[in-house]
């Protein structure tokens, strides 16, 4: 049973007539408006629910630099080869994903456990097996980190559409230029940098997408 199945069919209606909105008007923002400023309460409410996206083995193997001061983002734009949005938008965040070696699953896994979502003996055995799966393989830990950074991007890119934000990804950066100006750790990864704030005039509408036939098969 899903959960639109398990509550009033008008409400349920409603829920998914925002969530499909969500997503069928996201847009990719250029243009923000810079004297709208989001407060770091809301700030944290964006990054609260970026961290409910997956990640193997519920590693958690991301970070989220939420860069909002003038100076900072000065520096983060040059970085970004002056892309004009990093320093419009409220806050850009960068969204950094780490080497899974470097993580204390253990710890990370303790809270489930504690609440009775997993036995201890399951907990331990995810240990081993991310273990067995990432030690002496420094390609499969990279993976690891851009997979779990990437769905957190994602997550954030709705959450901030479903707050009523707009949100520009971007690719385009220094990536060494950033690890120094922001002091990330040796083993994080500058993945993506998202900004969030109003939108200003001049974006775009949401591109036309491939059709289904083209993307879809059926097995």
């Amino acid at each position: 049973m899903t959960f639109l199945a398990q509550i009033p069919v008008a409400e349920a209606s409603l829920i998914e007539a925002h969530w499909k909105s969500t997503i069928e008007n996201r847009v990719s923002a250029n243009h923000f408006d810079p004297s709208h400023v989001l407060s770091e309460l809301e700030i944290g409410e964006l990054v609260r629910l970026a961290t409910l996206a997956p990640s193997a083995y519920n590693l958690q193997n991301w970070r989220f630099i939420a860069v909002r001061e003038a100076q900072a983002k000065a520096r983060l734009r040059e970085a970004a080869y002056g892309q004009a949005k990093v320093s419009e938008a409220a806050v850009t965040f960068i969204v950094c994903g780490a080497s899974a070696g470097s993580v204390d699953l253990g710890a990370r896994l303790r809270p489930s456990v504690e609440a009775g979502l997993m036995p201890a003996g399951m907990a331990e055995g995810w240990v081993e097996a991310a273990r067995r799966q990432f030690a002496g393989n420094a390609q499969a830990e990279r993976d690891e980190a851009l997979r779990s950074a990437s769905l957190a991007a994602a997550t954030l890119i709705l959450a901030a559409s479903a707050s009523g934000l707009a949100s520009g990804p971007m690719t385009g950066f220094d990536a060494e230029a950033v690890r120094k100006e922001f002091s990330l750790q040796p083993d994080e990864i500058p993945v993506m940098l998202v900004a969030v704030g109003r939108a200003a005039g001049g974006n775009c509408r949401q591109k036309p997408r491939r059709p289904l036939e083209e993307v879809m098969v059926l097995s």
